[in-house]
């Protein structure tokens, strides 16, 4: 079935952006009659996909991370970018290393691509 984009939006690399993001895609996803467990995990799901952005891409520096929301009769497909450097370990991670694990476990499907330009996070969930 073919993808229809419901959302295309950019946001500041910063914590109120990963807030700005969630709250964008938990609309879109609740209009999708998403609820509960389901609603949740889409929630948390973007959440450390923008926070990952945050946190890797622009540690050094400004950035914006981009989102775009699409659906087809069956998924709703989140996509997360930035244009930082790729994912790289950091010595100096504030965080656990668990974003992408957890991602993995919430969401239905996971693919990640990422590079010297940047990174994309595509996460689908059943609806």
């Amino acid at each position: 079935m073919a993808e229809e984009i419901r959302y295309r939006g950019t946001f500041p690399g910063t914590p109120l952006g990963v807030a700005a993001a969630r709250g964008e895609v938990e609309a879109i996803a609740r209009d999708c009659g998403l609820e509960g467990l389901a609603l949740g995990a889409v929630k948390l799901a973007v959440n450390e996909a923008v926070t990952n952005a945050v946190v890797h891409a622009y540690s050094e520096r400004e950035g914006q991370v981009g989102v775009v929301v699409m659906l087809t009769g069956e998924e709703l497909i989140v996509t997360v970018t930035d244009s930082g450097g790729g994912l790289v370990p950091r010595a100096d991670s504030p965080g656990l290393g668990v974003g992408l694990p957890l991602i993995a476990q919430l969401a239905d499907r996971l693919d990640v691509r990422s590079g010297d330009e940047g990174t994309q996070i595509r996460m689908s969930f059943r609806r």
